[in-house]
């Protein structure tokens, strides 16, 4: 008993450890992110147009005042480097943190293009890749992470709580891509508000770190917490009034990851739980859309929700703590329900 005690508060330190170092890293890069930031003049666009064509005039009423100083983006760059560094170096692992981290190469990758485009473009409209092109982009890598997590894992059962294991053979791998796909979009709609998706994300990979350190696979956990680390860092500089924004390379790597660690900890089902926020802010996107295209009428003044919660006159501060405080109840009840339910 003294033995596996001592072995778990090992683990546990290298948990730990491994989440300091990354804070403290992405700590050391911020100012080096800075420098470049402002000489080469990283400053975020704002779009003038919605995804379906009509003018964003409530959204951009709402944050004038963030565009009459130049915030730049792309900063997500010094969280996925700090994060890529520690796995790759202290916690890398074929089963356990190769895909996840794969999945925030990858992910950033695609928004790092998409960001590029957006800086180099004129600033009319969206500018970026096409949605469609995005879609496309995280589609195949979450294809190609699927067929690694089928074939090379050999996994291809989904937990479904309180109901047992769902053997789907190969038919797991576009289960795996959709997961991947969904959450990536779901992280990047949820990043319109300062520290919010950094807030939101670091609750659910705080949850997911905890659920993998109970079923015992503590590099995943370390991987888990190692993010968490990374965008505390982050945080401390993106609370409002942000000093820059994490842009589509972040959003997206934190994303795409984020489905991939629900997979590898096979809670699939408890994802849209942990991530309620995100899924109410896709939600309210895709009603909007819906709605707008079918009806030609919108639902909400503004979407993604919280700019609806801005123009009905919900301060953006408040709207950003109290989504947080619904993310963290939901995060217990998702590790709750990861115990009650067979997870664990």
């Amino acid at each position: 008993m003294e033995l596996t005690i001592t072995n778990l508060t090992q683990e546990l330190t290298g948990v730990f450890i491994l989440s300091v170092g990354a804070f403290l890293l992405a700590m050391f890069l911020t100012p080096v992110y800075t420098y470049l930031a402002y000489r080469y003049k990283f400053w975020k666009k704002q779009r003038t147009t919605s995804t379906t064509g009509e003018a964003l005039t409530v959204f951009n009423k709402l944050h004038a005042a963030k565009f009459t100083r130049n915030i730049p983006t792309m900063a997500g760059l010094i969280f996925v480097i700090a994060i890529t560094l520690v796995t790759f170096v202290f916690n890398l692992d074929r089963k356990e943190t190769w895909l996840p981290l794969a999945a925030l190469v990858g992910g950033a990758l695609v928004g790092l293009l998409d960001d590029i485009i957006n800086l180099r473009g004129s600033g009319k409209g969206v500018a970026g890749l096409r949605s469609n092109i995005k879609f496309a982009m995280i589609s195949v890598i979450g294809l190609g992470l699927g067929w690694y997590f089928f074939v090379k894992l050999g996994i291809d059962v989904v937990h479904i709580p309180f109901l047992g294991d769902w053997t789907l053979g190969w038919l797991i791998v576009p289960v795996f891509a959709f997961v991947v796909v969904a959450a990536g979009n779901a992280v990047n709609i949820s990043d319109g508000l300062d520290g919010l998706a950094g807030g939101l994300a670091a609750i659910s990979y705080g949850a997911f770190g905890i659920i993998a350190l109970l079923q015992g696979n503590f590099l995943l956990a370390g991987f888990c917490f190692t993010v968490v680390g990374g965008l505390l860092s982050y945080l401390w500089f993106n609370i409002y009034p942000a000093r820059f924004f994490m842009g589509d390379v972040g959003s997206f790597a934190l994303g795409t990851s984020l489905g991939v660690v629900a997979m590898l900890t096979n809670t699939l089902f408890l994802l849209p739980v942990v991530g309620i926020v995100f899924v109410i802010e896709a939600g309210s996107s895709l009603i909007q859309i819906f709605s707008k295209k079918v009806f030609k009428r919108k639902i909400f003044i503004s979407a993604p929700v919280h700019h609806h919660l801005e123009a009905i006159g919900w301060p953006e501060t408040k709207v950003t703590m109290r989504f947080w405080v619904i993310a963290t109840v939901a995060a217990f009840v998702g590790v709750l329900l990861a115990l009650a339910g067979g997870n664990i």
